[in-house]
This record gives structure tokens, sequence and C-alpha cells, in this order.
């Protein structure tokens, strides 16, 4: 090929990106010129007055025991063995110790968690409809048992769009695939951009993060498909969805430029570090995922999930075999989630950032056989915790009965929960819809009510 053509053809590359006004980090402009301004991630004013504006999701994978944690029972432990209905009674092989100026019990599994109790919100009387994992699991991420929906963190970047144009508006770090897999975080029916990005701890959190070729051939490359993506655009209409569908192309762009930084913990304080529990040269662990949590809704990632545990039963919650295998979970997991609270409140960044804390079901105080090691899985009452946000700190609401089988008090159900996270980022959980398969869908699927006694 001479020369004369090679650059007659860079020429025409050049002047096709300049003209289509759509290299990297513009395509938000397209659409708006367009689409009638569909930008699927433009940040969106809340429906009402919001106290919170960003979420971090712990996600504990396969049924975290209330009454090994959260929710220690003293008669539990005094009827040790005993029989009560059909069941032997198991007692918690933890003692409990009561945290904090509020006083709050907690089992020694989580002594850094219990020390932050005057910032948590803990609810004793969660409950929801099936006590299996994969029901369980769908229904506590997208409201319903009987289908894949879109997860919440979809619902809320559907709802709110995101603050930072260059990362996803919704992020999963998870080291290993949950049990009801990538459906977890799955954006379902509303526009592809809404779904969550999983990030693996390790050397490469995101593939294909490193630009392969420089910068400036890159942009050329961009740049034409996107001048052919805009006219496509402008042939269908301005069509939501395929707007969306080349949002992504701009984002995945965007992280090219901005997630090495994101995963760069080298300028974070020794303190910093130390507070976590992080080690300055791993990339991976519990511990590097609470800082990088910190670290996303900092830089504008509206809903961040921790995903702790796989469908291994060896490295998830799901204590079936031995009640013990919540020890290293929990002790891999309390420190770096303490100072996760404490960091985000010495930043600033506490009270408009809801923390949750919650597992898909609870587990069985007793069983049928008095030498059961493990705990079976229990849907009628768990424990969750929130912070920040808006939420009240240092209270307990609801209660489970002296064992810990059914809820005593003020119930709440995990659509209510749902409800609630809505309503503190501004939105009504009645009003965020859309429209599939000829009928209106929301995360709440027909039920949930604002928690009111919990927010402030």
């Amino acid at each position: 090929m001479s020369t004369a053509k090679f650059l007659s053809r860079r020429t025409a590359i050049r002047s096709l990106a300049s003209a289509s006004m759509l290299l990297p980090g513009m395509l938000h402009t397209m659409l708006g010129e367009t689409a009638g301004g569909l930008d699927p991630l433009a940040p969106k004013a809340p429906m009402f007055p919001a106290k919170a504006k960003q979420v971090i999701f712990l996600y504990m994978s396969g049924g975290a025991s209330h009454v090994d944690t959260f929710d220690p029972k003293p008669r539990l432990q005094a009827d040790h063995l005993q029989r009560y209905k059909k069941d032997f009674l198991h007692g918690s092989p933890w003692k409990a110790f009561r945290y904090a100026k509020n006083d709050t019990a907690v089992t020694e599994l989580f002594p850094y968690v219990g020390s932050c109790m005057d910032e948590i919100c803990l609810i004793r009387s969660m409950h929801n409809d099936i006590p299996n994992h994969g029901q369980a699991i769908l229904q506590v991420h997208g409201g319903s048992t009987v289908q894949e929906r879109p997860s919440m963190g979809s619902w809320v970047s559907y709802g709110l769009g995101t603050f930072n144009h260059n990362l996803p508006s919704y992020v999963v770090l998870a080291p290993e695939i949950p049990y009801a897999g990538a459906a977890v975080w799955d954006s379902s029916f509303l526009p592809a951009v809404h779904q969550g990005i999983r990030v693996v701890p390790g050397q490469e959190a995101i593939p294909n993060m490193t630009r392969q070729s420089q910068a400036e051939i890159q942009n050329m490359n961009l740049g034409l498909v996107e001048f052919f993506n805009r006219r496509h655009l402008q042939l269908h209409d301005g069509d939501a969805a395929l707007a969306a569908r080349i949002k992504t192309f701009e984002t995945a762009y965007g992280m090219q430029s901005e997630a090495p930084e994101v995963f760069d913990i080298s300028k974070e304080s020794d303190a910093t570090l130390k507070l976590y529990g992080v080690d300055r040269d791993r990339k991976d662990g519990f511990a590097w995922m609470c800082l990088m949590a910190r670290r996303l809704v900092e830089r504008g990632v509206r809903f961040v999930e921790l995903i702790d545990g796989g469908e291994d039963k060896y490295t998830n919650w799901d204590a079936h075999l031995n009640i013990r295998m919540h020890e290293p979970l929990a002790r891999k997991s309390d420190k770096p989630i303490a100072g996760l609270l404490k960091d985000l409140k010495a930043r600033g960044m506490l009270e408009d950032t809801i923390v949750v804390w919650t597992t898909e079901f609870g587990r069985k105080p007793g069983d049928l056989s008095p030498d059961e090691e493990g705990r079976q899985h229990q849907s009628t009452v768990y424990s969750s915790w929130l912070a920040g946000g808006g939420f009240k700190p240092g209270i307990v609401y609801g209660s489970s009965d002296d064992y810990g089988y059914t809820v005593a008090s003020n119930p709440v159900h995990i659509h209510d929960l749902q409800a609630t996270i809505l309503h503190q980022l501004g939105m009504d959980h009645t009003k965020l819809t859309y429209r599939h398969a000829g009928r209106d869908f929301r995360l709440t699927d027909v039920a949930g009510r604002v928690v009111t006694d919990i927010i402030t």
C-alpha cells in the first residue's frame, strides 16, 4: 500500500471520527441529541428528597446463622440439647458479649463489627418466603422466588443513573460464583447497561482493562465504529435499548482510563490499610474488597455489592456440616467491615451511603438429631443490618422468639427491606417500574412497605 493511500485512509477515519462527535466519553451528548435525552446512565433526580445516594451491599452467601452472630439467645444456650417440639435444641459454640454504648448483644464471632453497633440499625425480625438457596437468593436480590428479575443494583442504576460515566453504575466484587450464579447481578429485562459488572479480585480484576494499542489508534478505531453506531441509532428513531447497548462501549472505554487508578492502592496510607487489615501487596481477599467498595463509591459508582462465598459449601456460610464453618468466614470479614464503616464515617461519606449486611436466610436453632453439628436452612426469621444513609443508628428493631425459630415482634419481609432502601435513595418502590411483557414490574413485586421506625 502506498504512503498516500495509507494517509488517505487515516485522514478519512479521522474525519469520520471527528464529524461523528462520538469519540469515547461523548456518547451521552449524542444520546441527548438523537434519542431525546435517553442517556440511560445520566444522573437522575430522585422522586423526593433522598437521605442517601449510593449503596454498599455486603452479601453473605449461603445463609449466615442469626443465633450464632447478631441474635444470640441465652435461653437457647441454657436449654442446649433439650427437646423443643420435634427438635433437639443446639446452643451456639460462641459466647455473646454486649458491645458499644447501646449495649447490643453480638457473639464473639464479630467483635470488630460489635464495636460499631452504635452506628448500626440491626433488624432481628427479617423473613422471606422459601428456605432454598436459589429461590431465596433471587428474592433477596430481585424480589421474586419464581423467576430471575433485575437485581436491586440494576433497579437503583435504572432509577438514579450514575455519577461517573467512566465507571459502571453497578459493580459486583465476587471472587467466586455464588448460588444462583450471575442472576444475582443480572439486569434481566432492564437495559443491559444497568447490569452489574463483576470484578474478580486478583492480578487482573477486569479483563482487558489495559489498552492493547496506542490511545490515538484506539480513538480512531472507536470513532469509526461509533460513527456507524450513531447512524444506525438515527435510523431506528433513537431506540432506547439500542442507545443503552451503545452506551456500554463508552463505559468500557472509560474504564480503561479510570479503573486502573481505582484498583491501585499504592497511595492509600498505612493507617487506612491497617484499619481494613489489607496488605499493601495484596489484590484479593475480603479486606481488599471492602477497601475497593469505599474507593468505588467515592468515585461515583452508585451500587457496589460484595459477595462473600461461592457455590462451594466449604467457602460460604452454608453450615450444614458444622456450624464452626462460620468461624473462618467471620474472622476474614469482621475487621474489614468494621474498617469500612469507620473509614466511611471519617471521610463524611457514611451519612449518604447505605451499608447493608445481609444473607438469604438464617439457620435453625435445633435439629431432629441431638448429634447434629451443623444447622439447616430457615427463612422464618433471620438478621440483617444497615448503617448510614439515614437509618437510625444504634437501634435493634424487631425480635425473634426465645430460641430464634420465628419472628416475635415487628416482622420485616425482604420486600419491606427493599422498599425502605429505595425510599432512603429517594424512590417510591411502587412507582419505580419498568414495562415488560405487558406488565409494569418492580423490585418489590406486588408487596413491600417502608419501615418508617428504622429511618430518621
